[in-house]
């Protein structure tokens, strides 16, 4: 069978290779091409664009590219037609897959939404939209399912995939320390985002915390997409070091985590490491965007981040556009590093987190979920 996948960001690619690998046990013979990186290419999707390429934040950032995003809607809806996929797999990136979904149904072709898009934050509107052009739609957070169910919409829950690449570790740290060039100090991770935007806006505050811990090493997570250069300037901070592609790595061997605000503040939870969300936008067109979504979402949710919309309470604090101080952030830094019994509340709750979250198999769940919808084409073919 044909498959064509679309994810738009880091974490989209990390799911949808996950599902991938799944999906060949399903069907050994199966053709897939999309749009992702580097992680769904190694599972064997011919890549057609780099989500590098795709990554715009916030609403005005998006009507200043929007030339761009038209040109790659109309090539991919060629793309599509041209491979014939036996069943389109969107991963969350709603701005684009949506549009997507709407042309690929109206041509017949069967559509699958793995990772729904966050419509119980933005536009619950897209419901009636989604119920219309989505064949099944996959959701990976609990309360997804309920919220569907409102609107007389069958989903179904697989669980986080996320718990099938986060396992208990035994990590080396010696080995780790050695092998990045580390200095041999407590650390504290640095996960600013895998966006260019995202780093320039958030890494500049967390390197100026940085300075008041010389007793610690600071360590930056690099997505293995970004470029060097986005990184260089902070370099130059001796207790400031940076590792590539090796997240993970990193947060088994940390005693605390600045995290910029996405899936990487639930996987930082899902590791055990104490954290503190970040997020600003900068500029002009970043406070124009920041203002519509406080309007968008905030009568919606009290949070931004994944661990504390799960948990429906406050597990970590948010530091969030005009709160994202370095006073604020120094000094919530200082009790994840110094208070024992608030970080012991905080693991006590992420454990809590992860039995909320499903259990693990949600890709091999996905996959024959997807295998059964298209079954009947197989024996047609």
């Amino acid at each position: 069978m044909r498959y064509y996948i679309i994810s738009g960001e880091a974490s989209g690619d990390l799911h949808a290779s996950n599902l991938v690998k799944h999906l060949k046990i399903e069907d050994p013979e199966a053709i897939l091409r999309g749009w992702g990186g580097d992680l769904m290419q190694k599972e064997g999707v011919e890549l057609v664009k780099h989500y590098r390429d795709l990554a715009f934040m916030g609403f005005a950032e998006v009507i200043k590219h929007l030339p761009t995003i038209l040109r790659n809607i109309d090539f991919c809806k060629k793309d599509i037609v041209s491979f014939k996929p036996d069943v389109l797999i969107l991963v969350d990136y709603p701005g684009f897959n949506l549009r997507i979904a709407k042309f690929a149904k109206e041509a017949g072709f069967k559509v699958v939404y793995y990772v729904s898009p966050q419509v119980w934050a933005w536009k619950s509107s897209r419901v009636n939209l989604i119920k219309k052009v989505v064949d099944k739609m996959l959701v990976i957070l609990p309360f997804e399912k309920a919220f569907y169910d409102k609107y007389d919409y069958h989903v179904d829950f697989v669980g986080h995939p996320l718990l099938d690449v986060i396992g208990e570790a035994k990590p080396d740290r010696e080995a780790f320390i050695s092998t990045h060039n580390i200095p041999d100090k407590p650390i504290v991770a640095l996960l600013p985002g895998s966006r260019k935007q995202e780093i320039q806006n958030m890494l500049p505050i967390m390197a100026e915390v940085a300075k008041s811990y010389s007793h610690y090493q600071f360590v930056i997570a690099a997505a293995p997409s970004a470029h060097g250069e986005w990184y260089v300037d902070y370099l130059t901070q001796s207790n400031i070091s940076i590792v590539y592609d090796k997240t993970y790595k990193l947060l088994q061997h940390s005693v605390a985590a600045l995290v910029t605000s996405g899936t990487a503040t639930l996987e930082t939870a899902l590791w055990g490491v104490p954290e503190a969300l970040c997020y600003r936008a900068k500029g002009i067109t970043g406070n124009i965007s920041y203002q519509i979504a406080k309007r968008l979402v905030g009568k919606k949710l009290k949070f931004i981040g994944l661990v504390n919309l799960i948990m429906e309470r406050e597990v970590i604090k948010e530091f969030i556009q005009h709160d994202l101080t370095v006073e604020n952030l120094s000094a919530e830094l200082n009790k994840l590093l110094n208070d024992s019994a608030y970080t012991t509340r905080i693991k006590e709750d992420y454990k809590k987190l992860r039995e909320k979250l499903g259990g693990p198999g949600a890709s091999a769940k996905a996959a024959h979920i997807i295998a059964q919808l298209i079954a009947p084409l197989k024996k047609t073919a």
